[in-house]
């Protein structure tokens, strides 16, 4: 007993890692979680009653693996942190720093996302359009239809149909392309031939 009033007195009232009897507490946890998840299983169904005895296990799971030393470290590491951030100006003066540095990003974040959206919207109208592609040039004149030297057929191939083929200007150079709308005028018929729209 002596030994333990002189550890209280040392260290606080704090205990030690080595102090703590860790097998008979790990598996004191278990034992009382599996009887709560059985309990949890009864009254509120399977789904409740397995994560519960999920939860259970992992105080036993945590002192087999070792891992309760390295949990321990960390929750004294954390009451140390704390305790020490009541107490000390010094400490307080970080934070307030660290609060600072957090705030000057979020600050410099936004005014660097006004910036970069002022200078779209100026680059935007400052342009001309977008350039639309151009179909590669024919070597002789273009037509709009066959080239034919004498009456030919108009319509669709079998339809019976004949005359003349009208020829209108001849023009040479780059063909222009469609507007976007038409470029799928074609697909969007077949889709409607088919009953899909």
């Amino acid at each position: 007993m002596p030994g333990w009033k002189n550890a209280v007195r040392d260290e606080g009232f704090v205990m030690t890692y080595d102090q703590i009897a860790w097998l008979p507490l790990c598996a004191g946890l278990t034992a009382v979680g599996i009887v709560l998840s059985f309990l949890a299983f009864r009254r509120r169904g399977a789904t409740a009653g397995l994560r519960a005895t999920a939860w259970s296990l992992l105080p036993l799971a945590a002192y087999l693996t070792g891992a309760h030393r390295t949990l321990w470290d960390i929750g004294s590491a954390a009451v140390r942190f704390v305790a020490g951030l009541v107490l000390s100006p010094v400490v307080w003066a970080g934070v307030v720093l660290a609060g600072l540095s957090a705030v000057l990003f979020v600050v410099s974040g936004a005014m660097r996302g006004r910036a970069l959206s002022r200078a779209r919207g100026a680059g935007t109208t400052g342009k001309t359009e977008p350039r639309q592609v151009e179909r590669p040039a024919t070597t002789g004149p273009a037509t709009t239809g066959p080239a034919t030297t004498g009456p030919a057929t108009t319509g669709s191939i079998g339809s019976g149909k004949s005359g003349p083929v009208k020829s209108g200007p001849v023009k040479s150079g780059p063909v222009k392309s469609a507007p976007p709308s038409d470029d799928f005028s074609d697909i969007e018929e077949i889709l409607k031939r088919r009953g899909i729209s």
